[in-house]
């Protein structure tokens, strides 16, 4: 299905199905002349009620929960239809409004008839497929949107902006062929991500049922070998670091304002809170110190096995180990890690525990009020946490929970390779802006 470097300069995609391939060129329209733009009316959020007669969509929807298509809504409303912008099956929807210019550039088809489209919402009602048209929108043309929106702190997109682009069209026929396509794809990206959820569902059910509910000192579920071991203990986290350690619990020196002058393209990594991601340690790219400033700052180092933790934000609490085998790097201000000693203690039980605490308390007794929440190194040493009295036990909690955070991260690469494939199919089936001739 690959076309040669002579055929790409021509108005059709580098991937194209055999039924048309003989089908000639795309055509490049005006999307104001295949499409009439209308606007949404206002729904204020007050109008969104749960038994609501008719079914209706707010354009920050678009950002949160909708895909390319819209097959059941969300939200209701009582609003009179009269004073209502009621949609027409095969409408495509982009918001009006948004935070950046390349987000307002989010489209999805609605795919029923009398939905009630808010105020802040474009409708694009034309003959061209509906999916086929969102899809191109979300895809190729999303930068030609970026590009007409207007305004900074809040970004706009009118009629007579959207009216303006470049579409590219084929038949009916073939349109519809590339809908069917993604549309398949997109239906595997939402199994996989349900699965995924199912699987995040699991685990917290499973630690609420492992570790004992707040106020009490056995868990509701205990594994037969540990049943008459007793109460488990409340113990602070200073005294399940190293005896004798000063560093076991530290924070980090560098703050943005220290980029320029220390941090490098090579040497020691810093590590940030941003690789603390839903409870792994996800780090693709690094800033560096030298091993001289390294060394200066040691009493900041993070090794493999560490718990990394939010030290401010609005994730502030949120933790991960840093894998095992990872290079010895340097916190960032925003970040601080504890030390477990593994003579006596599990490092993955005081994370599971940690990270059970914070989804379900958010950790807020351990943070500061301010400008924004914070976690001083003072109150997290001393931050109870409860645990039984053995480290087999710890262990075996630990291993449960281990083997689930397994299935999560393998069903999470299957979803992001999915998304992938998804991404690198659409950039082959509709044909490049930049290769199309003038």
């Amino acid at each position: 299905m690959r076309m040669s470097k002579q055929e790409k300069k021509r108005l059709v995609p580098a991937l194209r199905f055999p039924d048309f391939r003989d089908k000639g060129e795309w055509s490049r329209e005006k999307l104001g002349t295949v499409a009439t733009l209308y606007k949404g009316k206002g729904i204020s959020k007050a109008e969104i009620v749960a038994n609501g007669i008719r079914p209706c969509i707010h354009y920050g929807e678009l950002y949160t929960i909708y895909g390319e298509t819209i097959h059941e809504t969300v939200s209701r409303t009582n609003v009179d239809a009269r004073e209502l912008f009621l949609s027409k099956s095969n409408d495509v929807i982009i918001p009006a409004s948004g935070e950046t210019k390349i987000d307002i550039a989010k489209a999805s088809c609605v795919m029923s008839d009398d939905i009630a489209l808010g105020g802040d919402l474009n409708v694009i009602r034309s003959s061209l497929n509906g999916i086929f048209l969102s899809y191109q929108l979300n895809g190729p043309l999303r930068l030609s949107i970026a590009k007409v929106a207007q305004g900074d702190t809040v970004v706009h997109l009118y009629p007579t902006q959207i009216e303006r682009l470049d579409v590219l069209v084929p038949s009916r026929t073939e349109q519809q062929k590339i809908a069917d396509c993604l549309t398949s794809i997109d239906e595997l990206v939402t199994a996989h991500a349900q699965k995924l959820d199912a699987l995040k569902a699991h685990k917290k059910g499973l630690m609420q049922q492992l570790f004992p509910a707040e106020g009490e000192t056995e868990p509701k579920l205990r594994f037969h070998e540990f049943r008459d071991k007793g109460e488990w203990e409340k113990c602070p986290l200073e005294k399940l670091t190293p005896y004798n350690k000063k560093y076991g619990i530290v924070d980090g020196p560098f703050g943005s304002n220290l980029k320029t002058i220390h941090y490098r393209k090579e040497g020691v990594p810093i590590i940030t809170s941003g690789y603390v991601t839903e409870g792994f340690f996800v780090a693709e790219k690094y800033d560096y110190v030298t091993p001289e400033k390294f060394e200066q700052e040691k009493r900041s180092a993070v090794k493999g096995g560490d718990i990394v933790m939010a030290k401010i934000g609005a994730r502030c609490g949120a933790s991960a180990i840093m894998p095992i085998d990872h290079p010895d790097g340097i916190l960032s201000g925003n970040a601080l890690k504890i030390t477990v000693d593994e003579t006596r203690f599990s490092t993955p039980f005081v994370w599971q525990r940690l990270w059970c605490l914070y989804l379900s308390q958010g950790l807020d007794g351990l943070k500061k009020v301010g400008a924004q929440p914070a976690i001083s190194i003072a109150n997290l040493k001393q931050f109870e946490i409860t645990l039984p009295g053995t480290r087999d036990e710890q262990q075996r909690i630990a291993d449960c929970l281990t083997s689930v955070d397994e299935l999560i991260t393998s069903q999470t690469k299957k979803l992001d390779a999915l998304k992938a494939h998804k991404k690198g199919l659409m950039q082959q089936l509709f044909p490049a802006m930049d290769e199309v001739r003038a």
